[in-house]
């Protein structure tokens, strides 16, 4: 069996990652076939204390911005960019994670968000609790072999495109029902153990009212609406918990 050869690329580092590496330039060598994804993952390997900055990072493929999910090719140069000065605030962050929520995680998010005008910034984290919750239709029989024990750890699943696209449809309605824009929704992927956080909402606004609205809205429609799937995984099994999706937004 012929082995592909191996994919070398020049990755540069800028500001904070620069002072942290302790370099401005990384030569890495990548197994083929290769993405940004990867080169990200191998940078972190040899330098772990970049790991915390990834939610912020943007990146860019021999001079054009790239998504981490773009293929790579020998002799590309990946530039990893942190978080710039001088630019606008972010207002809407959407995003899935499979990694787990760095510490802080609404104080990041807030600092990506808020601007001057913001008198008002409120803040949910969705925590992997003990005690089980409700079934999805077909998994009683599982659920009452599994009563009265505790839930070990949440497992996701989610249609990421459509999710994602579900998320955005959200965050127009908010700003339609309630003129909040800075807005973010971030939900894990994969395992959560218990304790942590699975989902983290930050809603950003001129008054308090619209942003506990916003906050509220955001995380009832996410549950309802988006393809998010979560299992119960307990000590000799998992059950899978929800109801039907809701195909829309509820009346105004």
């Amino acid at each position: 069996m012929t082995m592909s050869a191996p994919i070398r690329i020049r990755v540069l580092l800028f500001a904070v990652q620069r002072q942290l590496a302790g370099a401005r330039e990384v030569a890495l060598e990548l197994p083929a076939p290769a993405t940004i994804a990867a080169a990200w993952d191998a940078l972190v390997d040899r330098y772990p204390v970049l790991a915390p900055g990834r939610s912020s990072v943007r990146f860019a493929r021999n001079g054009t911005y790239a998504d981490a999910s773009e293929p790579l090719a020998d002799g590309d140069e990946v530039a990893m960019i942190p978080p710039v000065s001088g630019g606008a605030n972010e207002s809407r962050i959407l995003e899935l994670r499979e990694e787990p929520f760095e510490a802080g995680i609404l104080e990041s998010l807030t600092a990506r968000l808020a601007t001057p005008e913001d008198g008002a910034v409120v803040g949910f984290l969705g925590i992997t609790r003990v005690s089980p919750g409700t079934p999805a239709p077909g998994q009683e029989t599982e659920a009452a072999r599994h009563a009265g024990r505790d839930v070990e750890a949440l497992e996701y699943e989610a249609l990421e495109p459509m999710a994602l696209a579900i998320l955005s449809d959200i965050a127009d309605e908010i700003a339609t029902r309630f003129g909040v824009e800075r807005l973010a929704i971030v939900h894990r992927t994969g395992e959560v153990p218990l304790g942590e956080a699975s989902v983290a909402i930050v809603a950003c606004a001129p008054h308090r009212a619209a942003a506990f609205a916003a906050a509220a809205y955001a995380i009832d429609e996410t549950k309802a609406r988006a393809p998010i799937w979560k299992a119960e995984r307990f000590a000799d099994g998992h059950v899978w918990i929800g109801a039907p999706a809701r195909e829309g937004p509820p009346p105004a």
